[in-house]
């Protein structure tokens, strides 16, 4: 997504977010009744589709849970930090937040008072959840990274060296585990890894498109790529299009099943994507908040760890086995 801020406040239980219509239909500030106001700090919403999925699936089970769940998108630390130093005043019980960026959770959590907060899809590093106060509920990435190695790896039958494309979402994200996750599949099935390009488009088509067409002309062979999200990969696939190469020709791996994603799959575009669960995220999010708002601990909940601060949403593989199942 491209860096600019924007700062939109939605009723998500009672406006329908289909982004589009959020933006030019939710200008109002409403509120439905509940036993909770919670704020939703989104990074990532506009134009980014696993994000609209996620601000939607907020919207579904904030009704069913009957809490007042508002939006606000910040996509810079500096205006999520200060939407967060108001919330306590402006009545929020808690905070459910996609982090901007990682290096700054601790002065988050200094600004956010005595609120808890529910880090949501993107996990900050450990040492700053707190039982019950501070606590992510979302994916591991490492695990997306490590599924999209062994379907490449085997989709072109466990060879012994690669020539290997990544194109990385955004530095200072926990999203960064996915490459990670990757090399550590090489490594592990002694794969003689040669990265001939590794680039950062920040979850973007259009600048992952351009990052593959400065690649392209170098002329320099490749034998598979992976991309830290569907989107990304995208882009990756118009470029290869353009420079007369089909995409089915070399593996391509995605992150997050969305819609474009898994119909890349069934044209044969891309061969995997790893999906993230969005509603399940969303769903999991809100009742976590809606436990803390209420001095409750999360214990309760579904996939919780020992520790009472993480609630893991675990990936799903996705090829052209069971691709239907996802569209």
């Amino acid at each position: 997504m491209r860096k600019r801020t924007v700062k939109k406040v939605i009723a998500v239980a009672t406006c329908s977010i289909m982004i589009g219509a959020m933006l030019s239909g939710c200008d109002s500030e409403t509120q439905s009744s509940g036993d909770a106001k919670i704020l939703f700090i989104g990074s990532s919403i506009t134009g980014d589709s696993f994000g609209e999925t996620l601000a939607a699936a907020m919207d579904t089970h904030a009704a069913e849970e009957g809490v007042t769940v508002e939006l606000v998108e910040d996509t810079t630390p500096q205006a999520q930090i200060e939407t967060i130093s108001s919330a306590e005043a402006d009545g929020y019980d808690a905070i459910i937040m996609q982090i901007a960026d990682s290096s700054t959770i601790l002065h988050t959590e200094v600004a956010a008072g005595d609120l808890p907060i529910v880090y949501v899809n993107r996990k900050p590093d450990e040492e700053h959840l707190v039982a019950d106060q501070y606590v992510y509920v979302g994916s591991e990435s490492y695990e997306a990274g490590t599924q999209q190695g062994e379907a490449i790896l085997e989709k072109l039958g466990n060879p012994s060296s690669l020539n290997i494309v990544i194109m990385e979402g955004q530095a200072g994200y926990d999203a960064l585990n996915r490459t990670k996750g990757v090399k550590q599949v090489m490594k592990d099935n002694g794969v003689d890894a040669n990265y001939v390009f590794d680039d950062t488009a920040n979850w973007d088509a259009e600048q992952a498109k351009e990052a593959m067409d400065t690649f392209l002309k170098t002329g320099q062979s490749f034998d598979c790529i992976f991309a830290n999200n569907d989107t990304m990969a995208m882009g990756i696939i118009e470029s290869l299009k353009e420079h007369g190469l089909d995409p089915a020709d070399t593996p391509i791996a995605g992150v997050d099943g969305t819609a474009d994603g898994c119909a890349a799959i069934t044209s044969g575009d891309m061969v995997f994507t790893s999906f993230q669960n969005a509603d399940g995220q969303a769903e999991y999010a809100v009742k976590a908040a809606k436990l803390l708002a209420n001095g409750q601990s999360i214990s309760s909940l579904e996939g919780v760890d020992e520790e009472n601060t993480c609630v893991i949403i675990p990936y799903e593989e996705v090829d052209a086995s069971n691709v239907s199942s996802y569209q």
